[in-house]
């Protein structure tokens, strides 16, 4: 698919929904040859980190008034698309490097929200603490998925809220359907996280790419993001190089085997590897008892165990909230809700069969 192509299925999918300003941008330079030819054979997402990044380092320039993550409050308008060409052509060196150097780093606090009711639910099953393995994990932030206040905003019920009185950082979600009684505390007692190149986000320029990263018009995710790093000091749990098949053992064995064990994963997107990380998992649980609690579009996890479910693919941007356990060698897999792409909403589905 061409970069024109790219870009225009990102502006009229993931962005369209959620957020204008890349929506304009992306539909903009999918017309643009100049600027598309920037992306190369990249994600468009990394186009609009790489720019979000220079904005970062030049805060007085007018773009950044379209930057709502940089204080900006002007939302998208007749003037912005062509400030922000200028912009990208005259540092078109810098843009092409970043997008061929730089990965995108999904590290996104607000993932806790959708993830933290199967992880909870894996608890509740192990009746008592668990160990936590986050694959993918980026800087870690998962990791602090017990540290974090939820408040779930449902239907009937009017709210949900779950994690401690008293947490640092309070995360919202829309919670739909019918989901049933989710545990209200999650007991963590180790954590470890694997990933092929973990962020550290003490590191200034690490934790600046980290923010880029984030949409430009998505202000409180980038709040989110610092109080998040600010807890991670804090508690500084290990984070292990090594791929995400490959190194499952090794990041597992460094918890307490007498742990129940919840792997967890969102934005890992494995592709052909799936069922390599499946079957990894499997050889896991032939030694102590595992939960695997994913966030991922249908057909990168979940269609491994739960093939031909034509009714789990959802809307571009949106994934399945998926748990798995393992019963006498035997996995028992569960599609528990869809999933909004930035941990905005939960749609409880029904149980089947």
């Amino acid at each position: 698919m061409s970069a024109q192509a790219r870009l225009r299925e990102f502006a009229d999918g993931d962005a369209g929904a959620v957020s204008p300003l890349y929506q304009l941008l992306a539909s903009r330079a999918a017309q643009d040859d100049e600027v598309a030819a920037l992306l190369g054979d990249r994600d468009p997402q990394l186009l609009f980190a790489a720019v979000h990044r220079l904005v970062q380092a030049e805060p007085i320039h007018p773009l950044s008034a379209y930057y709502a993550t940089l204080g900006g409050a002007s939302g998208p308008d007749e003037g912005t698309w062509p400030l922000w060409r200028q912009f990208v052509l005259e540092r078109a060196d810098r843009v092409r490097d970043l997008v061929a150097t730089r990965s995108l780093r999904t590290d996104d606090v607000r993932k806790a929200a959708l993830l933290y009711p199967a992880v909870a639910l894996a608890a509740k099953q192990a009746r008592g603490p668990v160990a936590l393995l986050t694959v993918g994990s980026c800087a870690g932030f998962l990791l602090l998925m017990d540290k974090f206040g939820y408040r779930y905003q449902t239907g009937a019920a009017g709210q949900f809220v779950a994690g401690p009185t008293k947490a640092p950082l309070g995360l919202h979600c829309v919670l739909g359907g019918d989901p049933p009684a989710l545990p209200k505390k999650l007991a963590v007692k180790a954590r470890i996280g694997l990933d092929a190149h973990p962020v550290d986000a003490d590191d200034p320029d690490e934790f600046a790419w980290l923010e880029a990263c984030v949409w430009a018009d998505q202000p409180e995710r980038v709040r989110w993001l610092g109080v998040a790093a600010t807890m991670l000091a804090k508690e500084a749990p290990e984070l292990m190089a090594g791929d995400p098949v490959d190194g499952l053992a090794e990041a597992a064995g460094r918890v307490p085997a007498e742990l129940p064990l919840v792997v967890v994963n969102s934005g890992l997107r494995l592709g052909e590897r799936a069922g390599d990380y499946v079957a990894a998992l499997g050889k896991l649980a032939a030694g102590r008892p595992l939960w695997w609690a994913s966030d991922e579009p249908y057909d990168s996890a979940l269609h491994v165990l739960m093939p031909s479910r034509v009714d789990l693919p959802g809307e571009p941007g949106e994934g399945v909230l998926g748990l798995v356990r393992w019963l006498d060698g035997h996995p028992q897999a569960q599609a528990l809700a869809r999933t909004g792409r930035h941990g905005q909403r939960l749609e409880w589905l029904p149980p089947t069969g």
